[in-house]
């Protein structure tokens, strides 16, 4: 059983971390290269909706991991069209203090609007293209990310201690004045407690499921939530995350990012 986990958990933690890594790394770049690197990952996109569509009737530990990979491949699109400002809000400006409330709440939105919107129609899609089929990993894999970063979201918006400003490049330095720096908000808590209790739900999947492919779905999916719930963690503790991806953000031109201490 450690065995059946071991392999599809360490496969999902390189997956993430290394795609995390080269978005990271691309978006360090000179912004004149954004629009070859958002070719090339449309041209990719491409290839991953047609392998994800494949994938729906694969119910093997091959297909398993083609449906988690496609995912995060439609993912990291996503990330790349907002970190390179390609797709974000009508909103491009900082908040003035001393804008709160629900007026703040709403500017916020306006700033990444967009891009939610297209979170919300690649999951469309990719509930048509796995709708009724046996394999439905992708779908899941996208599920828990898109929850999480939601999550995720909310608690910066609320405040936290750890908000992550070395991940932020210079062009969107003004969605700094959306975050918020405390040491917790009144979310968090619940945040935590229920992605852990799906946490233990997908365990206890992985743990009753008695064929290959279910052992390796509930494997990814489980692991992929427990990476997310410790990035929560990340913002409330004192752990620079950051240094998990410094072979990606060490580019000769990573100045793009701009110094992340000055106020927006």
């Amino acid at each position: 059983m450690t065995s059946d986990f071991g392999i599809p958990a360490v496969y999902a933690v390189l997956v993430w971390w290394f795609a995390t890594g080269i978005i990271l790394f691309l978006d360090g770049l000179p912004t004149r290269t954004f629009r070859f690197s958002m070719a090339v990952a449309t041209l990719l996109l491409a290839v991953t909706v047609n392998m994800l569509h494949a994938s729906a009737a694969d119910a093997s530990v091959g297909g398993a991991y083609t449906a988690f990979t496609c995912a995060i491949l439609a993912w990291g699109w996503l990330e790349m069209s907002f970190l390179m400002g390609y797709i974000t809000g009508p909103r491009r400006h900082a908040c003035q203090h001393p804008c709160s409330g629900w007026r703040h709440f709403f500017h916020a939105a306006s700033a990444v609007i967009y891009n939610e919107i297209a979170t919300l129609v690649g999951a469309l899609g990719i509930l048509v293209l796995t709708w009724g089929a046996v394999n439905r990993v992708a779908f899941g894999t996208y599920a828990v990310l898109w929850a999480m970063r939601i999550s995720a979201k909310l608690n910066l918006f609320f405040g936290v201690a750890n908000l992550g400003e070395k991940f932020l490049p210079a062009h969107l330095q003004y969605l700094r004045s959306f975050f918020r720096r405390r040491a917790m908000n009144f979310l968090f808590p619940f945040s935590i407690t229920l992605s852990t209790c799906v946490l233990v739900m997908l365990v206890r999947r992985f743990q009753a499921s008695v064929d290959a492919f279910h052992l390796t779905a509930y494997a990814l999916l489980s692991s992929l939530l427990g990476l997310a719930v410790l990035e929560h963690w990340f913002m409330v503790l004192p752990l620079p995350s950051e240094k998990m991806w410094k072979w990606a953000m060490r580019a000769p031109t990573s100045g793009n990012r701009g110094d992340m201490r000055k106020p927006a």
